[in-house]
């Protein structure tokens, strides 16, 4: 299997899903967009990640690159019909690029907060032996407000209805994160947009806060990635 990842910024990678691509020997192959790798020949891969990062969906002035990525993406999983997954930014992409929208989240969703499945979701491959409730990272000013065609919602929370969607049989993607590693929150709070995001909603030393929070349910933060990568795994290959 030959896995193609986008990548937004640096410190937005596969994270703990590395862990599992390495035990699997899986080649992948991660295109830095905002650096200025070019997108390579979409045929050539078996799926589809994409990452978050710190612009938005219609950033097009100051990321022009998202014009083709959003093209790649629904080639990807319109035209090709290839499994496809994505977090955070790779979520919102996902509608946008498929004829959905995006909107600002008032209040922005960020903290360890819980998201809890739909029916649907209790019934899909991607959450196959997961709980209905999911303790889980948040940090997002902007979500899906108008799904796209062919969506099935299978995650919610209080303050985000469509929190994780499959489109067709095998494009997944969930606005929370499920990547996260020790020291996640810390290399992200480094960044000075994600900082200030933060701080903006939860205060001075937030990101202490969150930090100690996370390392309280790493474990189950990383057996529920564990299951997630495998069943896109069981169900994709």
């Amino acid at each position: 299997m030959r896995l193609l990842v986008f990548q937004h910024i640096e410190c937005e990678h596969p994270g703990m899903l590395r862990t599992f691509l390495r035990e699997d020997n899986v080649t992948w192959d991660a295109v830095k967009l905002d650096a200025g790798d070019p997108i390579p020949p979409l045929e050539d891969y078996d799926a589809l990640w994409v990452m978050g990062g710190p612009m938005d969906v219609w950033d097009l002035a100051d990321n022009p690159w998202l014009t083709a990525e959003k093209a790649a993406i629904r080639r990807w999983v319109r035209d090709l019909d290839r499994p496809y997954l994505g977090l955070c930014l790779g979520h919102q992409l996902l509608a946008d690029a498929l004829g959905g929208a995006c909107g600002p989240q008032n209040p922005p969703e960020i903290g360890i907060l819980d998201v809890e499945l739909t029916p649907e979701g209790e019934n899909d491959a991607i959450f196959a032996g997961m709980p209905k409730q999911q303790r889980c990272l948040q940090w997002h000013s902007v979500c899906v407000t108008e799904d796209p065609e062919g969506a099935t919602v299978l995650a919610s929370s209080d303050l985000c209805r469509n929190q994780a969607m499959r489109v067709g049989k095998h494009a997944w993607s969930m606005q929370y994160h499920v990547e996260l590693e020790p020291d996640t929150v810390r290399n992200w709070g480094d960044i000075e947009s994600y900082r200030a995001a933060l701080e903006n909603s939860l205060g001075e030393g937030a990101l202490e806060a969150i930090d100690a929070d996370a390392a309280k349910d790493m474990a189950d933060f990383n057996a529920n990635a564990r299951k997630l990568y495998r069943n896109f795994m069981n169900a994709v290959t």
